[in-house]
């Protein structure tokens, strides 16, 4: 498949992209932000000291976990999804990227709201299906590349 040179060819793997930094951006300012402030809240009133960085308040690990997770798989994803929209198919690198969002979303809940020593085994099932999606996305374009 030729290149297109249409920039609305394009429109849903930046859709896509946008969904995606605003879903960090939500876990970033509205989850990891907004459990700090409610665990300084809820420590003041009990008259603790809350150590925002040293603590080990497993919900403060939860928040940063769902942040962090999103974050180290930006880069794999958003490569994966442009190699694809690409050299495969934007159409199809759109539908794979708004799952692949929407498993992103989910699986803060999947986690869990707090962390204990053992991380919940049923985060797999949004971070297994999400994976998949960056090595079919990688694998079809590097195909698409190499065979021509």
């Amino acid at each position: 498949m030729p290149l297109s040179t249409d920039i609305h060819a394009y429109q849903g793997p930046v859709v896509v992209t946008a969904a995606y930094l605003a879903l960090w951006y939500y876990l970033l300012l509205g989850l990891q932000r907004g459990t700090k402030y409610r665990l300084l809240a809820e420590y003041k009133a009990r008259g603790q000291q809350f150590d925002r960085y040293f603590g080990q308040d497993p919900q403060m690990l939860a928040a940063d976990r769902a942040v962090i997770n999103t974050q180290e798989q930006m880069v794999p994803f958003l490569v994966a999804l442009w190699l694809h929209a690409v050299f495969v198919s934007p159409l199809h690198a759109s539908y794979l990227g708004a799952v692949y969002v929407g498993l992103r979303a989910v699986s803060p809940q999947l986690l869990g709201k707090s962390l204990s020593k053992t991380q919940s085994k049923r985060v797999f099932l949004a971070t297994g299906p999400a994976y998949a999606i960056v090595f079919y996305l990688v694998g079809r374009a590097v195909y698409a590349v190499v065979a021509g």
